[in-house]
C-alpha cells in the first residue's frame, strides 16, 4: 500500500489539510461508537433544585477511550493532586456557577442534572467534546497541543454545547452550527472574564489560552474580538477564520466550516458587549441566553435568525446588537421572512462501483482541523479491498447529525460521492480503514 499526501481541494482552505499529529487508534473511534451506542438515550437523573451547584464527578479514563472511566473525583470532595482531575473539577464549578448566578440556569438541563465528566482520554487524545452524555477531555498530545482542561474556557465550552442541546438545538452543521459554535465560545468567554474579574472593553476574548506548547506560534486558538489572527506557526499555518459574513466559506469540511464561520457570529457577539458595557455575561450574555430560551431560535436557524432574536430580547439595547451584527454583515431576519432556516441537506448518493484510488479525511474536533491521506487501492492487497467494499462502496452518508467538536470522517473513491460519518456513527470497518490510511500517512510523514 503507497501512501500520500492529499492534494488541496478548492473549497477546503489550506490550514484544514495540515495535520497536527498522527490519528488517534482506529480502535479508539470504535470503542467510543460502542460505549455511546450502549448508553444511548441514557440520560443522568436530576438533582433535587436548591443546592449552590448541581453534583458533578470527574472520571479518569485512564488513557483509555472506555467511557465514563473511573472515579476521580466529586463535587464536595478535596484537591486529587491530579493536575487533570483538579482542573476539570474547579472549572466545572466555576462553570456551573456562572450559569446559576448570572443566568438563573441549574446545570445544562435547567433542572439540576449531575454532571459527568472524564479527563485523560485516550492517548494522546488532542480534542474536548460534549458527547451528549457526558464532557470529555483529552491531554494532547505534548508536541502541539497541552492538556485540556489547563484553559478553563475549554471545559466551559463543552458545557455550552450541551446547554445549546437543551434549549435550541442548533443543529451542528452550515450556519446553525457555527452558532453553536459562537454560543459555546460566547459563554466561554463570559466565564474567563468572570473569574478574572473583567469588564468586557477588558478581556482580551481569547478562546484557548494556553493550549498549545510553547513552541508552537499562538496566543489562543480562537480570537473573537479579531477572527483569523489566534495563531500563525509553520506547522499548523494561519488561523483562518472569518469574521464577516462576505468572507463566509462553503465546504464540507468540518460540518460546513463550523469552526471556521463560527468568527463571524463570534465577532459580533463581542462587538455587542463591548458596546453594552459592564460584564459580559450581564449584558450580552444575557441577551444571547435569552434568545436562546426564547423560543424564536429554529434548529436550522441562520446568522440572520439568530441575529433577530438577540435584538428582540436586548430591550434597550436592541440598537447595540443591531449595530454590532450589520459591523459583520448580518442583517437581523424579519419575522417571517424566507430564508430565515437552512435547508435540510440531501442524502448523498452512494457510489457505484470500487475505483483506483481512496481519499481519507478526519475533520472538525475542538480545533476545527482536518487530516486526509489518500492511498491506492490495490488489487493484490483483498484485506484493503474488503474494508473498502464494507466501509465505503456499500455504505451511505449516515443519516444521524454530527456532535459538537466530535470529529467527521469522509471517505471517497475517485471522483464519485464521497461518504460522510459523524465519528459516534462509525462502522467497525470504517473505524479500522480510516486509521489504517491515516495511520499509514501519518508514519510516512514522520
Amino acid at each position: 500500500m503507497t501512501t500520500s499526501r492529499a492534494a488541496r481541494c478548492t473549497f477546503i482552505p489550506p490550514w484544514l489539510v495540515e495535520r497536527v499529529d498522527g490519528p488517534e487508534r482506529a480502535a479508539a473511534d470504535e470503542a467510543l461508537r460502542r460505549e455511546r451506542a450502549a448508553r444511548s438515550g441514557v440520560r443522568p437523573e436530576p438533582s433535587p433544585i436548591g443546592g449552590a451547584t448541581a453534583a458533578w464527578t470527574v472520571h479518569d479514563a485512564g488513557s483509555s477511550t472506555s467511557l465514563p472511566g473511573t472515579p476521580a473525583r466529586s463535587a464536595g470532595e478535596p484537591a486529587t493532586g491530579d493536575v487533570a482531575v483538579d482542573e476539570a473539577a474547579a472549572g466545572i464549578e466555576a462553570t456551573l456557577l456562572m450559569f446559576l448566578d448570572d443566568l438563573g440556569r441549574d446545570s445544562y438541563d435547567g433542572a439540576g442534572a449531575p454532571v459527568s465528566l472524564t479527563v485523560h482520554y485516550g492517548s494522546r487524545y488532542n480534542n474536548a467534546f460534549w458527547d451528549g452524555i457526558q464532557l470529555v477531555l483529552g491531554d494532547g498530545d505534548g508536541r502541539v497541543f497541552e492538556r485540556f482542561t489547563k484553559p478553563v474556557d475549554v471545559l466551559a465550552h463543552e458545557f455550552s454545547h450541551a446547554v445549546v442541546e437543551r434549549t435550541a438545538a442548533l443543529a451542528y452543521e452550515g450556519q446553525s452550527g457555527a452558532l453553536n459554535e459562537s454560543v459555546a465560545d460566547a459563554f466561554a468567554s463570559c466565564l474567563k472574564q468572570r473569574l478574572l474579574g473583567q469588564d468586557a472593553a477588558e478581556g482580551d476574548w481569547l478562546i484557548g489560552e494556553g493550549i498549545f506548547l510553547p513552541r508552537v506560534r499562538a496566543r489562543a486558538l480562537r480570537d473573537l474580538a479579531a477572527p483569523g489572527t489566534a495563531y500563525d506557526d509553520p506547522e499548523i499555518g494561519a488561523d483562518p477564520q472569518v469574521g464577516h459574513l462576505d468572507d463566509y466559506v462553503e465546504t464540507t469540511d468540518d460540518s460546513g466550516g463550523v469552526h471556521l464561520n463560527s468568527g463571524i457570529p463570534n465577532k459580533a457577539f463581542q462587538l455587542a458587549a463591548v458596546a453594552i458595557g459592564g460584564r459580559a455575561v450581564e449584558g450580552a450574555g444575557r441577551i444571547w441566553y435569552d434568545a436562546l430560551v426564547g423560543g424564536d431560535v429554529p434548529s436550522r436557524a441562520t446568522f440572520a435568525t439568530f441575529a433577530a432574536a438577540t435584538v428582540a430580547a436586548a430591550g434597550e439595547h436592541a440598537d447595540a446588537v443591531r449595530e454590532a451584527w450589520a459591523r459583520v454583515g448580518v442583517e437581523p431576519a424579519r419575522t417571517g421572512a424566507a430564508a430565515s432556516t437552512q435547508p435540510e441537506p440531501g442524502r448523498q448518493p452512494q457510489p457505484g462501483v470500487a475505483g483506483g484510488r481512496l481519499r481519507v479525511e478526519r475533520s472538525g474536533g475542538f480545533a476545527g482541523r482536518t487530516e486526509a491521506a489518500e492511498v491506492d487501492l490495490d488489487p493484490a492487497d483483498p484485506d484493503l479491498g474488503r474494508l473498502v467494499t464494507e466501509a465505503v462502496l456499500g455504505a451511505a452518508t449516515a443519516d444521524g447529525p454530527p456532535r459538537p467538536d466530535m470529529f467527521v470522517y469522509t471517505f471517497a473513491v475517485d471522483d464519485r460521492a464521497p461518504v460522510r460519518v459523524p465519528e459516534h456513527l462509525l462502522t467497525a470497518s470504517q473505524a479500522e480503514l480510516a486509521g489504517r490510511v491515516l495511520r499509514a500517512d501519518a508514519g510516512r510523514e514522520g
